[in-house]
């Protein structure tokens, strides 16, 4: 059991990525506080599993929301020793000339400002153990441009950023803080910009391994549920400020296509000369 005997707390954990590391954390022995803004569905998913979950409705974007469940979590488990911040959306879409500044302000508030949030408040809880790890949602649009819309890529790299810098603070206290950068994954937010249908998961895969440097192979929400387990375990003890990639090899330039360069030819030298000879 890589998590026994400790507790977390995961926003967005109602659906998606969120809910697939609450059950994966959960299998490895850690109680889980499940947090999310979608409070009907997230408390009838976190009774799912008895006592080692319970619900607390959170917006992200509120601080004293954050506040509220930080403290929840210490008070109902007397430590937390994890926090997994996968909470998000897609947010503002469109070309830059025309992005509507509320739109844009809307997706920071979400998306970056409640990773300030998490990072504050998870660090006050933290630190009074000198022990934890918090685990932010990067996006592999925050580690390559045109991956993703304008103020989400912007917000993203800002979170890759926020992450480096917090994690050289708080490894003093024995905290660790790194980030989590998938590509598409095959959750209901992809399915629904797919199809615009949420629970169309099939085919959000269908569509994502077409396109997917690892043939036939869609991104699963099993995949970041399973790169957060490793980052909250004791197994990744000595990483700290790492973004951490499930993406196919997307962000090293792997493509559908082999690379030309895999086909064989002489050696290429100096003055247009080849060969060895």
């Amino acid at each position: 059991m890589r998590l026994e005997n400790k507790t977390a707390l995961i926003t967005g954990g109602a659906s998606g990525l969120g809910a697939a590391a609450t059950q994966r954390f959960i299998e490895e022995g850690c109680r889980v506080l499940v947090c999310d803004i979608q409070a009907e569905a997230g408390a009838a998913f976190a009774s799912s599993f008895g006592d080692k979950a319970a619900f607390m409705s959170c917006d992200v974007t509120s601080e004293d929301d954050v506040v509220a469940v930080m403290d929840a979590a210490v008070q109902q488990f007397g430590k937390l020793d994890i926090v997994f911040h996968s909470a998000g959306i897609v947010g503002s879409v469109g070309p830059i000339a025309t992005t509507d500044s509320r739109e844009w302000l809307f997706t920071m508030d979400v998306l970056l400002n409640g990773t300030f949030y998490m990072l504050k408040h998870a660090a006050r809880v933290m630190l009074p153990n000198k022990s934890g790890s918090i685990i932010s949602m990067a996006s592999t649009a925050g580690l390559q441009g045109g991956l993703g819309p304008h103020a989400y890529a912007a917000a993203k790299h800002a979170v890759v950023g926020l992450t480096k810098n917090v994690a050289t603070e708080l490894c003093h206290s024995g905290i660790r803080v790194n980030a989590i950068a998938p590509a598409s994954m095959a959750t209901p937010m992809m399915a629904s910009v797919v199809s615009g249908d949420p629970g169309d998961i099939e085919g959000a895969m269908d569509v994502l391994a077409s396109v997917s440097p690892l043939a036939g192979r869609a991104g699963l929400a099993v995949d970041v549920a399973n790169a957060a387990l490793w980052l909250a375990s004791d197994e990744s003890a000595y990483t700290t400020g790492h973004t951490l990639t499930t993406d196919a090899g997307i962000t090293v330039g792997a493509t559908t296509e082999i690379p030309a360069f895999v086909e064989y030819t002489p050696i290429i030298r100096e003055a247009g000369k080849s060969g060895l000879d």
